[in-house]
């Protein structure tokens, strides 16, 4: 069973996926959000083809802790995807993967347009190896 992270925006969702033992997480791709109908079939068919048992979603936390708007509309998100989609959800904080993911593409001489395309994922994989990484993924 391969666990699932997604990395909410309002344009694009980034994914991605551990390997089959739990340890390892690799960006995927990302999804436009929108339209939703087309956002939920693709999600249905990474998780049909990569055996996916668990989904990780990254929540938004301001640097203090507390949940701002961001946060709101993670939750409503999740509230569609319980809907369609019968597998446990975790929320997990994901503060700051969107810096680390950004500085680790900048770092890997990656052009801005490249960055762009590939952040979403790479955001996606941060959050779902800090969650691997944690006691709550046993």
């Amino acid at each position: 069973m391969r666990i699932m992270a997604l990395d909410y925006g309002s344009k694009r969702i980034g994914v991605a996926l551990s390997d089959p033992t739990g340890t390892i997480a690799s960006p995927l791709e990302f999804i436009p959000a929108r339209p939703e109908d087309r956002f939920l079939a693709r999600l249905r068919e990474i998780i049909a083809e990569h055996d996916v048992g668990r989904i990780v979603l990254g929540m938004p936390r301001n640097m203090d802790g507390s949940y701002g708007p961001a946060a709101e509309a993670v939750r409503a998100f999740a509230e569609k995807l319980r809907a369609a989609i019968d597998l446990p959800l975790v929320f997990w904080d994901e503060r700051l993967t969107t810096a680390m993911a950004n500085r680790f593409l900048i770092e890997g001489n990656m052009s801005r347009r490249r960055r762009k395309e590939k952040v979403d994922q790479t955001a996606a994989a941060i959050l779902l190896q800090s969650y691997l990484d944690s006691p709550a993924s046993s």
